[in-house]
């Protein structure tokens, strides 16, 4: 069976332990994914789960746009060894109009720097993050967390078709094989639901299944 990409392109620069454990997981999501690293061996080593893979200076701005680099939707600079080529990288992917920019940071001021250069979510990687912010980026799911292997716990908003709704009515056990383990309505703090729960329009819920499950239910949170 032919595989099907569900997205537009996202771009990787920097396939070290991070971006190529997030390339991976969004390859295997059926994302598209485009590779980019100076590193020969690397690019090499990850281009089994990357649709393009590139070996090339993302710090040079003519060559992103000749990849055509600018028309992704998704972009994350994963590079780890270089801050100079960090920066340089995410002010290239938001001087060419790449919409969603996620960059990998070591310390809290050079996370400060990529927002000014143009940054839109700053990552501070330790364990599962790569897997993690591909979830994130592929969905609309605020945050991720895997419990165990093949079962997750994600927060997300509350989709509109179940807006007003109890917790009952909405049957996600049923029709998703989810659970809704509590909830959070705006301005307030987690709260443990019941088969009565009434889901507003803001809440935050937190919903534990099978990663497939949570998947298919998290493209249902509005845009």
């Amino acid at each position: 069976m032919a595989r099907q990409a569900r997205n537009a392109t996202v771009i990787v620069v920097g396939l070290g332990r991070f971006g190529s454990a997030l390339a991976e997981e969004l390859y295997a999501e059926g994302h598209e994914v485009m590779g980019i690293d100076t590193d020969e061996d690397l690019v090499q080593r990850c281009s089994e789960f990357l649709t393009f893979a590139e070996v090339c200076d993302a710090t040079n701005i003519d060559t992103l746009t000749q990849l055509g680099v600018g028309h992704a939707t998704h972009a994350v600079v994963a590079i780890g060894d270089s801050l100079q080529a960090s920066i340089l990288t995410t002010a290239n992917l938001s001087e060419l109009g790449v919409t969603d920019i996620w960059a990998k940071a070591l310390t809290l001021q050079h996370g400060r720097i990529l927002e000014r250069v143009g940054a839109h979510n700053i990552v501070f990687p330790e364990g599962d993050a790569g897997r993690r912010v591909a979830h994130r980026i592929s969905s609309k799911v605020a945050e991720y967390v895997e419990l165990d292997e093949g079962f997750v716990l994600a927060e997300l908003t509350v989709p509109y078709a179940y807006v007003g709704s109890t917790v009952q009515e909405c049957a996600l056990r049923e029709t998703y094989g989810v659970s809704v383990v509590c909830h959070k309505p705006l301005g307030g703090t987690f709260e443990v639901t019941t088969g009565n729960t009434v889901l507003g329009e803001k809440d935050l819920i937190l919903v534990a299944g099978p990663e497939d499950a949570i998947e298919r239910f998290a493209q249902m949170s509005r845009e």
